[in-house]
């Protein structure tokens, strides 16, 4: 089987010095089979049905508000046998002659099997989602707007608006002022160290935050 091009994201991962693990989307996975899913309705509607047994045990997660030490041991026990038990079909299926490489499902397949092993990486790590969705939710205002950004200037000026985006984006999802956020890490940075440093993430200042309004409370 041809392998897939390399993605930008294997490309800047494999820049880094540290290393990056690369986590796929079960979302894009489970729309390259939706696509095929005319060609053998019965066989596709089966891994469909598997990829949503998948998404129900992610519901339950959330509406147990499980953090990622349960999530991680439920998905071993419940969600690793499902992704076990495709993988096991998607190699069976990709040898077969009568499924060609360039239909939707022989291309569903390609995708997939090439993803597998990145597919599984949510089983590793419960902070891991199983798919990109809220990310993708967190970039819309970003991607909405970015033909009027393609000219930044320099390719670090992307770097550092990358970064910033990032940022803003973590405080919208954190319920964080981005402004206040800012202000006060602007002010705070000169003044940090390496190992201050990470104190200044929206996370861990929104924390801080808190303890500081309990205390003058």
């Amino acid at each position: 089987m041809v392998r897939l091009p390399l993605t930008t994201y294997q490309r800047l991962a494999a820049q880094r010095r540290q290393p990056i693990i690369l986590a796929a989307c079960w979302a894009h996975t489970r729309r390259k089979f939706h696509e095929a899913r005319e060609q053998l309705p019965r066989l596709v509607g089966w891994i469909l049905r598997q990829i949503g047994h998948l998404y129900s045990i992610e519901k339950n997660l959330r509406k147990q508000r499980a953090g990622p030490r349960l999530r991680q041991a439920i998905r071993a026990s419940q969600s690793t046998p499902i992704y076990q038990r495709l993988g096991k079909v998607l190699a069976k299926l990709s040898s077969r002659r009568s499924i060609l490489p360039k239909s939707n499902l022989g291309m569903a397949l390609r995708y997939a099997i090439e993803l597998l092993p990145r597919l599984g990486v949510f089983l590793q790590n419960g902070r891991v989602e199983l798919d990109t969705n809220l990310v993708e939710n967190a970039i819309r205002p970003t991607a909405v707007g970015k033909k009027n950004w393609l000219f930044i200037g320099h390719k670090e000026s992307g770097w550092k608006a990358a970064i910033l985006y990032t940022l803003i984006g973590n405080c919208r999802q954190l319920g964080i002022d981005p402004h206040a956020y800012l202000k006060d890490v602007l002010e705070k940075l000169p003044s940090a160290t390496n190992h201050t440093v990470e104190e200044l993430l929206p996370a861990n200042w929104a924390q801080q935050s808190r303890v500081r309004s309990v205390i003058k409370a």
